[in-house]
């Protein structure tokens, strides 16, 4: 066993029951929990689809990738991209991951922040600092090893602080029946946005499955059978573990906001994803107020470690070890991936601090990742007939495709307007769909007709060129035997 297999994947020696605390705790992040209750309160459950989608998303990954990215050993995502594609593409893929991860750390650390900096009276800063210091501590420290059991604890804890929060919530006297408000929490389905519902489901099931977080923990258990139990049970227990928080959601809708502190429920004072810590601060004893709030940074804690060591490890093997320093030390690895543990997540620390639109480069990012990384990773899977030359046309094509439809919560203009668009709505189009099947299809189609070209155009121009070679040859040789013959 390597030092790399070691500190990447836990020597591949994780047991089925670690394995699903691990993946369950990473999936069941700050931006689930706490982005769940949002939706329910802001939306409705008919449009709080990321519980679903993750659901079915991690079961399609687990009997779709995980068996098959497990029996071939491979250390990171990347490693078939690598095999397939050539360094060239695997670093593009890396810079649409990276930005995944780091804008994704970014916003839930900036959405503890605020939440311990209202409830708690901590200071915004010293909030983020000191969340973001320890888990970039302990993950520089035990890497994967480190992650999946701290992973054990978080779990535990989030279970234990939201589940005991709920008898307290649901008992307030002003808290009435949340059935009475059921229209408000379930909410409506409007025929007219289809596409953008749609569009939204897919993109959330099939965008659960290209990230490195999760193919660290698929490639860390000991067999390909492990690995897809870890994700079947993994998604069974991450859709159990968000009731709590759709459950809170529909309280905040039937509450009676106008006996409390805030005089006016979240959603009105545009709050809303501050919904899960505000009905915990105003619901419950302020005892339970703080574990509930434990329970929300452990969620951060277990979703910033998966981010921050995914991306390292990806840098480090598959960049550092192939690109730069072929030869590098064992040692020398485990300290490069100990300074991009640091560098990643010391910039998505100040990312969330500095910067007001995270979240919205979060939604751009996660949106390319899922246009992008999943077309080519379903190639380099399953066609790996696919050359480099369509990889890279597709990358570019799906990028277009989806800057182009623009991104309302960053101030994006669109400059590609699909079918249905609305000035006011938007992009009613399921653009994120098509961009995606799109970029797969090319990748295909450019992959066929330039292996043609190669095989059959090149060829037979070189063989053109050699026969002209050999002919010019022979002639020469004849010329100069007749001019040895006349001498």
């Amino acid at each position: 066993m390597t030092a790399m297999e070691s500190s990447i994947v836990a020597g591949r020696d994780l047991s089925t029951v670690v394995g699903i605390f691990t993946m369950t705790a990473t999936t069941v992040g700050g931006g689930y929990i706490n982005g769940t209750a949002e939706s329910i309160a802001t939306s409705g459950l008919v449009w709080t689809l990321a519980p679903f989608g993750i659901f079915i998303g991690l079961i399609v990954g687990g009997l779709v990738f995980a068996k098959k990215m497990r029996d071939q050993n491979y250390l990171t995502m990347l490693d078939p991209f690598q095999e397939v594609y050539g360094n060239t593409l695997v670093f593009m893929v890396y810079l649409a991951s990276l930005c995944g991860d780091i804008f994704w750390t970014a916003s839930i650390l900036s959405a503890l922040g605020t939440s311990l900096s209202v409830i708690v009276n901590i200071p915004l800063t010293v909030a983020i600092v000191t969340s973001s210091a320890v888990t970039i501590i302990y993950t520089m420290i035990g890497q994967m090893v480190s992650v999946a059991y701290t992973d054990i604890v978080q779990l535990i804890f989030i279970t234990f602080g939201l589940v005991l929060s709920l008898p307290f919530i649901l008992t307030n006297e002003n808290v009435g029946d949340i059935c009475q408000s059921s229209e408000t929490w379930i909410g409506t389905f409007d025929i007219s946005f289809a596409g953008q519902w749609w569009d939204l489901f897919v993109a959330m099931t099939l965008g659960t499955i290209p990230w490195q977080a999760y193919f660290q923990r698929v490639l860390s258990v000991r067999s390909g059978r492990q690995a897809q139990i870890l994700s079947v049970v993994g998604a069974c227990s991450a859709v159990i573990l968000v009731i709590p928080s759709v459950i809170i959601g529909a309280v905040a809708t039937n509450a009676d906001w106008n006996k409390t502190s805030l005089g006016q429920s979240p959603m009105e004072l545009n709050r809303g994803s501050m919904v899960l810590p505000l009905v915990l601060q105003n619901f419950t004893p302020n005892v339970v107020a703080v574990i509930g709030l434990g329970a929300i940074s452990a969620a951060v804690m277990s979703s910033m470690d998966s981010s921050i060591l995914g991306s390292s490890s990806m840098f480090t093997y598959n960049i550092y070890a192939h690109l730069f320093r072929t030869k590098a030390s064992d040692r020398e690895l485990l300290w490069i991936q100990r300074i991009a543990i640091l560098f990643i997540g010391s910039l998505a620390t100040l990312i969330s601090i500095f910067v007001p639109i995270v979240y919205g480069l979060f939604i751009l990012a996660a949106d390319i990742v899922f246009v992008i990384v999943l077309p080519q990773l379903i190639c380099a899977v399953y066609f790996k007939w696919t050359n480099s030359y369509g990889a890279i046309v597709g990358y570019l094509l799906g990028v277009t495709l989806r800057v182009g439809a623009g991104e309302p919560t960053i101030n994006l203009p669109s400059f590609i307007f699909y079918p249905d668009y609305d000035v006011n709505s938007g992009q009613n189009f399921p653009f994120r769909t098509f961009a995606m099947v799109t970029s797969l299809l090319c990748i295909v189609i450019v992959s066929i007709v330039t292996t043609y070209i190669e095989k059959n155009v090149m060829s037979k121009t070189k063989y053109k060129l050699a026969e002209a070679d050999v002919s010019t040859s022979n002639k020469q040789l004849l010329k100069l035997q007749s001019m040895d013959s006349k001498s």
